[in-house]
């Protein structure tokens, strides 16, 4: 990966010129790159750009790098949007980061309009770049805030991926996570739940009539999670959706 981003190929040009020698220029920025992922910095940082719903995606230190879990959580939102509201919908994306889940809803549901929100100005750089890059801008409205509160008008959809580690969790991730991602992104406090209650509460005055909300979870958070939606939204289907290791990850609740 590395060497294929110094020599700016793909996988294939990289297997026609196997045979071929690096030049000094070349091999000396090779070695910086190999110190800067052997000093755990992660690949995507170094390079500036990850693949999520087979799209690239720009990234940076600012925001959290995408991860195939979330594919799901997107996966979910794709679904509803279609069989609910026929993919006519308003969508608000909530803590956008690098835009990718806004951008992958833009793309699959051409009649859909996106708000990605992100309280972090320069997460906000980072989606505004990728929105440019893909051709959605005109469709994703960037909007600086906290969790809903930038949202012009009530949506059918909200989609979130919130910070949902628990404190006590957050000394035990890897280094290359822990050292070089913005904990914010990550650090749901004490229970791992603080931003997700805070969204749930939030999110009735939110919703249009018939609404969806749909959270990224923890392996072991989907009874806690559920049990919060219950309360907010008593009349809801409330349902959690399993990733392909049998493991709890979104939380899907679909209003009355």
């Amino acid at each position: 990966m590395l060497l294929r981003h110094v020599l700016r190929i793909g996988r294939v040009g990289l297997y026609l010129r196997l045979n071929e020698e690096l030049t000094p220029d070349s091999s000396n920025l090779l070695a910086q790159l190999l110190e800067r992922r052997l000093n755990g910095e992660p690949a995507a940082y170094i390079t500036g750009s990850k693949e999520f719903f087979g799209l690239s995606f720009e990234v940076s230190p600012a925001v959290l790098i995408p991860r195939p879990e979330t594919e799901l959580l997107v996966e979910k939102a794709i679904e509803l949007a279609e069989t609910l509201f026929q993919g006519q919908c308003l969508v608000a994306d909530v803590g956008t980061g690098c835009g990718a889940i806004a951008v992958i809803l833009a793309a699959k549901l051409p009649e859909a309009r996106i708000y990605a929100t992100d309280i972090s100005p320069s997460a906000l750089e980072v989606a505004a770049d990728n929105c440019r890059t893909h051709g959605f801008s005109d469709r994703v409205t960037l909007l600086r805030g906290d969790l809903l509160d930038p949202l012009p008008e009530p949506v059918h959809i909200i989609v979130a991926n919130m910070p949902y580690v628990t404190a006590q969790a957050l000394n035990d991730l890897p280094a290359e996570i822990c050292r070089f991602e913005p904990i914010v992104a990550l650090n749901g406090d004490s229970d791992g739940l603080d931003t997700i209650r805070r969204l749930v509460t939030q999110a009735g005055e939110r919703l249009l009539p018939g609404g969806v909300v749909l959270l990224e979870i923890g392996h072991d958070q989907g009874r806690a999670v559920c049990a919060l939606a219950r309360e907010r939204f008593p009349q809801a289907d409330v349902a959690v959706t399993k990733d392909l290791r049998g493991l709890d990850r979104v939380v899907s609740i679909v209003t009355a």
